[in-house]
Parts: structure tokens; sequence; C-alpha cells
């Protein structure tokens, strides 16, 4: 079962869904279904099924595990730690995934981006529609690209298979009992706009401006908090594509968010509406 996050583009914020439990039919031991109970077992057929025996020892080690916080650069040397206990004291938790994820976030947090694609490997391996790991690596890939890397193609190979496939699963994504309508469209929108974005910026690497510039406008449009990445990408493949105007707008949008890219920019934007 897929394990859905709420990741913000600066960081991770995790709600953990445990499996959901699966009560399998009887069957004799020839093979055929188990014979059918008689009027005065009627009553027993109707029972609920017992729920699963739990571990308080498991319990308590993954509340230590997940009471630490994500994106914390400070405490992911003791999240690695504890998840790689947790997955090995507890093969086949119904917490395994979570455990998993959340040993991904903690190589985010420390920008340890080998590790974090071995341990990325490792979930996708346990469930290949894992929308928090396929999203969060195709995002990954495209921003830390490198032309230099032997292996820079393949990477974005990769990271567009994993977005794309991201994309096909999270509007099929089952809503947790914990989350209202609303809560869970807007979980299901933010991590279609993370996909969408790290989608575009694979392609932005790839120079393939039309493509790139369909999935940015994806990622942004009615995006309140847009990343300035996204539209900094989407301004330069408007520009490739020789629609300035456009081009015009959406710089002028990126100088208007603080940080390292406001100023390059609004000169950029200034520049874009002198070409109109």
């Amino acid at each position: 079962m897929t394990v859905l996050f709420t990741r913000r583009i600066t960081g991770f914020l995790t709600a953990a869904l445990l499996s959901s439990i699966f009560v399998i039919p009887s069957f004799a031991q020839d093979g055929a279904p188990a014979q059918q109970p008689s009027p005065s077992d009627k009553p027993a057929q109707n029972a609920k099924p017992e729920a699963p025996k739990i571990n308080p020892k498991e319990e308590a080690d993954y509340k230590a595990l997940a009471t630490l916080p994500d994106n914390d650069k400070s405490t992911a040397d003791k999240k690695i730690q504890l998840s790689q206990q947790f997955l090995q004291k507890y093969p086949g938790s119904r917490y395994e995934e979570s455990a998993m994820n959340q040993q991904v976030n903690a190589y985010y947090a420390k920008q340890d981006w080998a590790d974090m694609y071995a341990a990325a490997d490792k979930a996708i391996a346990k469930d290949p529609d894992d929308v928090d790991v396929l999203t969060v690596v195709g995002w990954i890939i495209p921003h830390i690209y490198n032309h230099d890397d032997p292996d820079a193609e393949k990477k974005l190979d990769k990271a567009e298979s994993y977005e794309k496939h991201a994309i096909d699963v999270i509007p099929s994504l089952p809503k947790p009992e914990n989350l209202s309508e609303d809560q869970f469209a807007q979980a299901k929108a933010g991590k279609l706009s993370e996909a969408h974005s790290g989608l575009g910026l694979v392609y932005f690497r790839m120079q393939d401006f039309p493509n790139s510039v369909k999935e940015l406008q994806l990622a942004t449009n009615g995006n309140g908090s847009p990343d300035p990445t996204d539209l900094y990408a989407l301004a330069a493949g408007l520009q490739q594509l020789n629609r300035s105007s456009e081009a015009a707008e959406v710089f002028a949008k990126c100088g208007e968010i603080p940080g390292g890219l406001q100023d390059r920019c609004k000169q950029l934007a200034a520049q874009a509406k002198g070409a109109k």
C-alpha cells in the first residue's frame, strides 16, 4: 500500500498511513473452500476478524522513530540509526514502509544523495507505487544535475519515469480514514504539483522546452507559494520558445519572491519586456 506524505518543496511534512488489513477466506487442506457453516454457526460468521496482536516493543520503537522531526539535519543521523534498527528488528512490520520513507527523508535532510538513492531503491523495490519516494527522487535528480556526470542521462531518464509513474498513481490513491475529503484532495494536489515540478525540470535539463513549459505550468498555476526555481525555469523555457511576453510575466513573479533568484529574475523580467 502506498504511503502518502504531504511534502513541501523545501521540506517534508509527513503523516504516515498504516497498511490496511485484509481478511483472507479459509480453505480446506485440499485447496477446496472450507465447508459452509451450519445455521447455528451464523453469529460467528458475522463476527469481526480478530485484531492483529500488538507488539508493545515494536510500537515503542516506532514511536521513538516517528517523533523525531523530519527535514532536521540535527536529528537526521539519529533518525537514520533508528530506522535501520527498526527495519532489521521488525521485518514485515505494518510500519515498514513508513520507516523506509522516514529514512529517505533523513538522508534528504543531510543532503546525502548517494545514501538517499540507495534507501529509495529499497523502498521502491518494496512498493513500486510509493509516490513519496518516486516524487522526491524525481525532484532531486534534476536539481543536483551535473552535466559532467557519466550517468547524468541515465539519472534523468530515471527521474522522468519516476515522476510519470507518480502522476499516474496519485489520482487513484485511497483516502485514509484520518483525513477529510478536503484534506486528502489538498494532499494529492500538493503531491501532483511536486511531481509536475520534478518532471518539468527534468525536461528543462533535457532541453525539451515544450514539455518543460507544459509541466512547469501545471506545477505553478494555482500554486499560492510557487517554487522560484520552477518559475525561473518556466520563464527561461518560454524564452526559448520565443514567448517573450509570457516569459516577462513569469520572471516578474519570480522576482517578487525573496531569495537567491530574486535579483536575477528582476533583471531578466526587464530584458524580456524589452524583447516584446
